[in-house]
């Protein structure tokens, strides 16, 4: 059993997933050489470009795909409403066709770690949805920032972690009730 302190303010938790982005990219550059290289095994094959591509470049484009949708959303809008007889809703179609893969993909993955961790609850995918619209978003944050960072060279430390010991243990039971979501 291990007990973990979450960051409990919103600046909190971007510090440490700018941490934690920061040294992913880190890692992933110093071991770039095990890329797809067979005496790496899994470890060239499979780990190192999960990594790179849903926790470096996955974050990376998320927000343009987002941008695009609603620049496309209002471009159609005004398009209709200007030239309603002109108007054809391909474009739009198109962009929510994209929008919607890209989505997909983001919910394949999840369904795939799910599967890998069969004692975690299903029930927490509801929360993938809205996590686009608050978590992503600081997300995008972090993966920009920390991008910018690491091409500037800049050296990262750990920073100061705030600590407040509010974590308390929780029974093996209780954690099980938790994961089914019968505890608050």
């Amino acid at each position: 059993m291990a007990l973990t302190e979450a960051p409990d303010t919103v600046r909190g938790f971007i510090r440490q997933r700018y941490r934690w982005m920061y040294g992913t990219m880190q890692a992933a550059w110093k071991h770039r050489d095990v890329l797809f290289r067979p005496r790496y095994g899994a470890l060239g094959f499979v780990a190192l470009p999960n990594v790179i591509v849903f926790q470096v470049l996955f974050p990376l484009v998320s927000p343009i795909m987002d941008l695009l949708l609603i620049g496309s959303l209002g471009s159609a809008a005004f398009n209709h409403w200007q030239h309603p007889e002109e108007y054809s809703p391909d474009a739009l179609w198109r962009v929510l066709f994209y929008y919607a893969l890209f989505v997909t993909v983001d919910y394949l993955a999840a369904i795939l770690a799910f599967t890998l961790e069969r004692k975690e609850s299903w029930w927490l995918l509801i929360w993938l949805f809205w996590q686009r619209f608050f978590y992503r978003q600081l997300m995008y944050y972090v993966a920009i920032k920390s991008t910018l960072t690491s091409l500037r060279g800049v050296l990262v430390g750990w920073g100061r972690i705030d600590r407040k010991a509010t974590v308390q243990a929780v029974s093996g039971s209780r954690i099980r009730e938790a994961s089914a979501g019968g505890v608050d």
